[in-house]
């Protein structure tokens, strides 16, 4: 008898401890997250406006709470852009703006840097009425918040990312993605160390290729740099999550030309292997109906676990990515 239990404990399975820190991502919390940052408080999100400004705290607020600090060489969680960079011929004038940033840094390559980026400004109020843009890019925004807190969960337990990484919430995407732009030109850490964007735009609900299931994502750009970036993207899906890998909006001739039309955009074009996240449009796209009673609190958070685990493995694996493609 006492052999049989010997080993019965040698032989119970260990669980990774990427699968404890992965399911410290919740719906409900990403729910909590959500109803703030697209409450009718922020007004829309505008860039440069008060609304915005008001979801920028509540963000730093939560990375305090959660004890992670903004970057190293920063002095504050704000890389501040004037309202100068945003001008644009026929374009609305915009306010003087930031992008967010938090850091964790890596145990073993804390130089090299991996970017997890969305972000969180949205297109205002239009005739009174608020567009609060949960979808977008609500659930991006928030979606960051769950991902540091789980690194910062495994940091705290002795599993911390070898590579430092940097969650960056970027102002004025939905004017011409000045916010990413504007950190592309001036990035605090040099672009040659930044192994890899992942970019979380729009994850909260379905479109409608997909009515019947919202167990998918789509994903972009992936292997457009690196052969290493998609291998990493569906074995990490295939391991830990499971969902649906849509490349429909991954085909070059695709008309929407969504690769070109979210953040990575503006990392991807320095060289920089990026992947894209995205749940598709749907009818409430930049509409005020996009509320946060109709995200999918399920599919939001499969979705961020997913962006969590492609994040663990480009943080911990022995080499960055290579870049053996052209990206066209």
């Amino acid at each position: 008898m006492s052999g049989f239990a010997q080993n019965s404990i040698t032989t119970k399975p260990v669980k990774p401890a990427i699968v404890n820190y992965m399911n410290s991502i919740t719906a409900e919390e990403l729910k909590t997250h959500l109803y703030i940052v697209a409450s009718d408080e922020m007004q829309g999100r505008n860039t440069g406006e008060e609304g915005q400004k008001k979801a920028g705290k509540y963000l730093i607020e939560q990375y305090v709470k959660n004890g992670i600090s903004f970057p190293k060489g920063a002095s504050t969680f704000y890389q501040p852009i004037p309202s100068s960079y945003f001008q644009r011929a026929f374009a609305p004038k915009l306010g003087d703006s930031e992008n967010i940033w938090a850091f964790i840094e890596g145990s073993e390559k804390p130089d090299e840097i991996l970017v997890i980026s969305a972000h969180y400004d949205h297109v205002g109020m239009k005739n009174g009425e608020i567009y609060n843009g949960a979808d977008d890019d609500g659930s991006g925004t928030v979606a960051l918040l769950e991902i540091a807190q789980a690194f910062k969960k495994a940091k705290d337990e002795g599993f911390g990312p070898k590579r430092s990484i940097l969650f960056l919430h970027v102002t004025g995407e939905e004017h011409g993605l000045h916010g990413s732009r504007y950190y592309s030109e001036h990035p605090l850490f040099p672009l040659e160390k930044t192994i890899a964007d992942i970019n979380i735009d729009m994850i909260g609900r379905r479109d409608d290729f997909h009515k019947e299931s919202n167990n998918y994502v789509y994903v972009i750009g992936s292997d457009y740099l690196s052969t290493d970036l998609y291998n990493i993207t569906e074995e990490a899906n295939k391991k830990y999550v499971n969902l649906t890998l849509d490349y429909k909006y991954n085909d070059r001739n695709d008309p929407n030309r969504f690769y070109y039309r979210s953040d990575h955009y503006n990392f991807a074009k320095h060289n920089i292997p990026s992947v894209f996240l995205f749940n598709g449009t749907h009818e409430d796209y930049h509409l005020p109906g996009d509320d946060p009673s109709k995200i999918e609190y399920d599919a939001l958070a499969k979705r961020t676990q997913l962006a969590f685990t492609i994040a663990w493995e480009l943080a911990n694996r022995k080499d960055r990515p290579v870049v053996d493609k052209t990206g066209n």
